[in-house]
C-alpha cells in the first residue's frame, strides 16, 4: 500500500450498467496523475444510491485511499445520493473545500454549479490514518472545476492529516 493512495469514485446508473461512457472518473484520473498524485489511483464506477456510495467508499479507504474524489449524484434529482452515503463514513466535514468547488463553477459562468450538493471531509483510512473524501459534480466541467479546488490543497492537507505544523 502506498502512502498516497488515490481513489475515484464515479457514481452514475447509465455508467455501471454499461448505458454510458464515464468521461468524468477518467479525466480525473488524468488530472490526478498530471498533478503528480497518480502513484495508485484506485477506480471505481457505482450505481447511484446511499448504500452503493457507502460502500465504495468504505471499500476504497480501507485499501488505504487518502485522496478521494467522487464525481457524479451530487445534484438535486431523486437518485443524486452521493452526499448521504458520503456523510455516512465521513467523521468530520470540511465545508470551505465544498464551498470552493461551487464558487469556482459559478463564477465561471456555470450558474448551476451552485445546485451541487456535494460534501467534502475527513475520514478513516483502513489503517487508521485520515483521508478526505470530497465529492464532485458528473459533469467533466464540474469534476474539472474540483480538481483545480482540490489538487493544489492536497498536499498541505495531507500534511496536515499527518500531524504536520502549519
Amino acid at each position: 500500500m502506498t502512502p498516497d493512495r488515490v481513489a475515484v469514485v464515479t457514481v452514475s446508473d447509465r455508467c455501471s450498467r454499461g448505458e454510458a461512457e464515464d468521461r468524468s472518473g477518467p479525466l480525473l484520473v488524468r488530472l490526478v496523475e498530471e498533478a503528480g498524485l497518480g502513484g495508485d489511483v484506485v477506480t471505481l464506477v457505482v450505481p447511484d444510491g446511499v448504500a452503493s456510495v457507502r460502500e465504495a467508499l468504505t471499500s476504497v479507504l480501507a485499501q488505504g485511499a487518502r485522496l478521494v474524489l467522487t464525481t457524479g449524484g451530487t445534484g438535486v434529482s431523486p437518485r443524486d445520493l452521493t452526499p448521504e452515503g458520503t456523510r455516512e463514513v465521513l467523521e468530520a466535514e470540511v465545508p470551505g473545500v465544498a464551498e470552493a468547488i461551487r464558487s469556482l463553477g459559478a463564477s465561471a459562468g456555470v450558474p448551476t454549479a451552485v445546485l451541487s450538493r456535494g460534501l467534502a471531509g475527513l475520514a478513516r483510512a483502513g489503517d487508521g490514518r485520515r483521508a478526505l473524501v470530497v465529492n464532485l459534480p458528473g459533469s467533466t466541467g464540474g469534476a474539472r472545476d474540483g480538481a483545480a479546488v482540490v489538487l493544489p490543497l492536497w498536499p498541505h492537507v495531507k500534511a496536515q492529516l499527518d500531524g504536520g505544523d502549519h
